[in-house]
């Protein structure tokens, strides 16, 4: 895509509303503008990063064995009364009636829906278990939306639910989905962070959140260091294999990591009497797992058939991840003072193409000619061909965070050269056009 076309709208200024880091180099970027409070508008920029983090999210739910369907957003308040929710659920819930004067509501989550599928549609054990998810648009009235789209009204959330015949099939499905969390914030380039949570009335230890290492994160972590050097992606994981995949899951839960509101100093220390070996900084909420047994299927009456023809009650979790908070979290957890530092599986372009001077034609010749090769090997480039400062286009490439910027300038044409810079650590080498195009695939 070349700069003079791209709809881009930078700004060069903090706008004065955005509190946090991502939502001002979000909004600075041009990858998204508010519609209206807590509601946002993606701009190609941004859109092309959310469908990037959408399409991780996706890979690695069918990875698992979990199946994709498409929910609506608007659900009947009668299927709400069913389950008991809908008179207790606070005003975050948008409510309203169609022109038959049906009450009808913009669905906050899914979990009466996909138990109504489910209860409809599957009667005998044989058809059980199962994995179904959704990524699908919420909207939840916050009395106080902010830091951009990472706490809006409306947002895209990536749903899961399992079905299973009793708790340890649950389990079972709860352990597929910790490591398919694990994988896919890994493969984001984020280190993600399996924190024990809260689950309520239910009890037990079957309730994670995820939590990825941002400096500017609103929770505290304490952690082993263990953590961090697990490679979650050096393996391919056998989802077929109970064991194999419990095995992952032993190893994490095993370790220490809280938050502050549960951590226990001296248990901290306890389980990690190494002072080097503990972790102490900030993380951000991206993911939650849970279990809720028959808290759904109980009232909606989602039933099986067992091998007896005895009516049983399913079990099921719940599998949620925030699809359009990812980039913002992101960006909390990988910018500089310049601007955002994409990682390469999440960059709307993988590459920055600056032609410094567009009136030098050698340069500008050598320029298009990259252009067109990067884009024959399907690379993705955006390629600022606008008559501009090298200044305001070396800064405009930092802001947007591209992970690799290719610098043509009259005195590197001269000599058949370009400059690469690496966005994250900033070195910048000096290639042959060729040598350049082999490094970045093309």
């Amino acid at each position: 895509m070349r700069s003079s076309q791209f709809f881009l709208p930078t700004l060069r200024e903090n706008p004065a509303e955005a509190e946090i880091v991502s939502h001002r180099l979000m909004l600075r970027a041009g990858m998204v503008r508010q519609a209206s409070a807590g509601i946002y508008s993606w701009l190609p920029l941004g859109f092309k990063v959310l469908k990037k983090v959408e399409q991780i999210v996706r890979e690695e739910q069918d990875r698992a064995g979990c199946q994709e369907v498409l929910m609506p957003t608007i659900q009947s308040a009668d299927l709400w009364r069913e389950s008991g929710r809908y008179d207790a659920y606070g005003k975050e819930m948008l409510r309203f009636k169609d022109r038959r004067e049906r009450e009808m509501l913009y669905g906050p989550t899914n979990e009466e829906q996909i138990t109504q599928i489910f209860r409809d549609s599957i009667k005998s054990y044989r058809e059980v278990p199962k994995m179904l998810y959704h990524i699908q648009w919420k909207f939840r009235d916050e009395v106080r939306p902010r830091f951009g789209v990472m706490r809006g009204r409306e947002f895209l959330m990536k749903d899961a639910y399992s079905f299973d015949m009793d708790y340890e099939g649950a389990r079972r499905a709860y352990n597929k989905f910790f490591v398919a969390y694990l994988r896919t914030f890994a493969r984001m380039g984020m280190r993600a962070i399996p924190m024990e949570a809260e689950t309520g009335p239910i009890g037990g230890n079957l309730s994670h959140e995820f939590i990825i290492l941002a400096d500017t994160g609103e929770s505290q972590v304490y952690c082993d260091r263990k953590f961090l050097d697990y490679d979650v992606l050096g393996k391919d994981i056998n989802y077929g294999n109970p064991a194999e995949v419990e095995g992952v899951v032993n190893h994490f839960t095993s370790l220490y990591a809280r938050t502050d509101e549960k951590n226990d100093q001296a248990q901290f220390e306890k389980e990690v009497p190494d002072a080097g070996q503990r972790y102490v900084g900030r993380g951000i909420e991206v993911g939650h797992i849970f279990y809720f047994g028959t808290n759904y299927s109980e009232p909606l009456k989602a039933q099986v058939q067992d091998k007896d023809g005895n009516p049983v009650t399913v079990h099921m979790g719940s599998y949620g991840i925030g699809v359009s908070r990812m980039p913002a979290a992101i960006i909390e957890a990988s910018h500089d003072d310049n601007g955002i530092i994409w990682p390469e599986s999440v960059a709307p372009f993988k590459v920055g193409l600056i032609n410094v001077k567009v009136d030098d034609k050698a340069g500008t010749a050598m320029a298009e000619d990259i252009y067109a090769k990067l884009k024959n090997a399907g690379v993705e480039v955006l390629y600022d061909d606008r008559d501009e400062r090298a200044g305001a286009k070396f800064a405009e490439m930092d802001l947007i965070g591209l992970p690799w910027q290719l610098v043509v300038g009259p005195r590197g044409a001269a000599k058949g050269q370009v400059e690469m810079k690496n966005r994250k650590t900033g070195e910048k080498v000096e290639l042959s056009v060729d040598a350049a195009l082999q490094r970045l695939g093309a």
